[in-house]
């Protein structure tokens, strides 16, 4: 029986998607690499008149949310685990230092349920903002982010409203 480890989504099987590894001996995360090139935007890119801000979060939210939205980067992978864990993903320390790139969520989260589901197949995607002047350029096969297996507990008085009805970034349950 498996318990846990990584497989290539179907809609990457032929694209020479690498597996998440961990770097070193003692290290708690698996590596992950980007699926493809993404260009991550600067959120300064626009031109946004800073004295125009203020006024902007007034009257045209749109385009200022537009520009502040985070990019998926695409990894071509999927997780399996045990129904009592989940996947944490982590941003690279050097990313927010060296490139100005932030995981957008803080942190992710990847149900058990996640996997295989109908929506998306369970495909894992970082979410990432660049805070930098200029954009980046993220290369497919170069490292993004981080997974670490985590087991969980649950309330004495636990109950759930329901099954997994969607994919990424879905809550979406049925009870």
């Amino acid at each position: 029986m498996k318990k846990r480890g990584f497989e290539v989504v179907k809609k990457y099987q032929n694209a020479n998607i690498e597996l998440p590894v961990r770097a070193t001996h003692h290290a708690a995360g698996y590596d992950f690499q980007a699926a493809e090139e993404v260009v991550i935007p600067s959120i300064w890119k626009s031109g946004i008149d800073l004295k125009e801000l203020g006024k902007s979060l007034f009257t045209d939210r749109s385009r200022l949310e537009a520009l502040l939205k985070p990019t998926l980067v695409p990894t071509g992978i999927k997780a399996y685990m045990q129904e009592d864990e989940y996947l944490q993903l982590a941003n690279r320390s050097s990313n927010p230092l060296k490139r100005f790139l932030v995981l957008s969520n803080g942190i992710g989260v990847i149900d058990s349920d996640y996997y295989n589901n109908e929506s998306n197949e369970g495909h894992i995607m970082f979410q990432l903002t660049n805070f930098g002047i200029k954009d980046v350029v993220i290369k497919k096969g170069e490292r993004i982010g981080q997974g670490i297996f985590l087991q969980f507990l649950k309330a004495d008085q636990d109950e759930t409203l329901g099954e997994r009805t969607g994919g990424f970034g879905s809550s979406n349950t049925e009870k």
